[in-house]
């Protein structure tokens, strides 16, 4: 069977990333793709490295047009989803790459985005741990699927598998993030010029307000949650995180650091074993040997999440490095992926694991 698929916001970085993993996937057709301001020109015009797509020109972005196809992926920006989604209740599978989807609470929406609230979906990390299995289990069959934030499913799959097994404590968790630009979408800002980036590093969102913190605590507190009592409704308490992003010239990439304490009476030995569970059977999270570290070069446009892990007993801490391409693990690759097990295809279908270099 092939699915058809219309793309909004087709014009900007999230959307035409899932249009070039889209292109070599050999169970859908790219039928329509949309835009706001852009409505009307040729994608290839805002999209010059998708020559298979040519043909296609962008349309104005109404509901009435997303209808009618059998998947509908939505890269628009954050609190412009919902109003479409509503109006979708006939489409056979919906994934949002924007956040109006994401978080299970009222108010976390309110503190960190404001604006209509709309009902959380299935969250589209695969790997992620989650009360005794993982989250791939719950996008099977899903019809609405919510793709995750680049930064926040990173530091997620970072320190899940710890606080799954009750080897970190999540009590004091401290990320740091350096992450390239195309993350704050294709929109012209002042900050994100060439000349204000190049050779400069830019912190933001600092002090507990960046966006993403709800959507990692939520994650870490499903990967927490007792599988003999799912019901549980404050899995999430106890769990505080500091999260600071520092935006660095590079195009694409996340290189998040992550570290926790361990917890009492954690050996080495069961610390590392927590992730080598949790990973060692994922084609597209992979735990390096003991002692490397990954780099954003080595993930560049694949779909893989690499990480390494390093126990300081001196700190009595454990730290993990990941590196993502945000645009691909990040976004559209976890949107493509999601939707494969939904729709019971091949998981690694149009997806990579290596990467482009230099």
């Amino acid at each position: 069977m092939t699915y058809s698929v219309a793309v909004s916001g087709a014009s900007g970085y999230a959307g035409g990333e899932i249009l070039r993993i889209l292109a070599a996937h050999p169970d859908v057709e790219i039928r329509t793709v949309t835009a706001h301001s852009n409505a009307g020109q040729p994608l290839i015009q805002h999209q010059p490295h998708l020559r298979s797509l040519a043909h296609l020109t962008l349309s104005e972005t109404t509901p009435e047009l997303l209808a009618g196809h059998d998947i509908v992926f939505l890269a628009l920006p954050h609190g412009q989803s919902g109003q479409y989604t509503d109006a979708l209740g006939d489409t056979a599978l919906v994934i949002d790459a924007g956040a109006d989807h994401r978080l299970e609470s009222v108010a976390d929406w309110d503190r960190f985005y404001g604006g209509d609230f709309h009902d959380p979906w299935v969250y589209g990390v695969p790997e992620l741990p989650v009360a005794g299995s993982t989250q791939r289990e719950r996008l099977v069959g899903a019809s609405r699927i919510a793709a995750p934030g680049c930064n926040a499913s990173t530091v997620s799959l970072s320190l899940a598998p710890g606080v799954a097994a009750g080897v970190i404590d999540p009590g004091d968790i401290v990320t740091v993030l350096a992450a390239g630009p195309s993350g704050a979408g294709k929109a012209l800002k002042p900050h994100l010029l060439g000349s204000e980036i190049l050779g400069s590093a830019n912190p933001y969102s600092v002090g507990g307000v960046h966006r993403h913190i709800p959507e990692i605590r939520q994650a870490l507190a499903a990967a927490r949650r007792d599988a003999t009592d799912p019901a549980q409704t404050t899995p999430d308490e106890g769990i505080r995180i500091s999260f600071t992003a520092v935006l660095v010239p590079m195009a694409r990439g996340i290189l998040a650091t992550s570290s926790a304490p361990i917890a009492n009476g954690a050996t080495d030995a069961e610390i590392r074993a927590a992730w080598e569970a949790a990973y060692g059977d994922e084609t597209f999270v992979q735990l390096l040997p003991a002692g490397d570290f990954p780099r954003t070069a080595d993930v560049l446009g694949a779909n893989t999440a690499l990480m390494g892990l390093a126990i300081d007993r001196a700190a009595n801490r454990v730290t993990v490095v990941t590196a993502v391409d945000n645009l691909v693990k990040g976004t559209a690759g976890a949107a493509v992926q999601s939707m494969n097990i939904a729709l019971g295809l091949a998981e690694g279908t149009a997806l990579t694991v290596n990467g482009v270099a230099p």
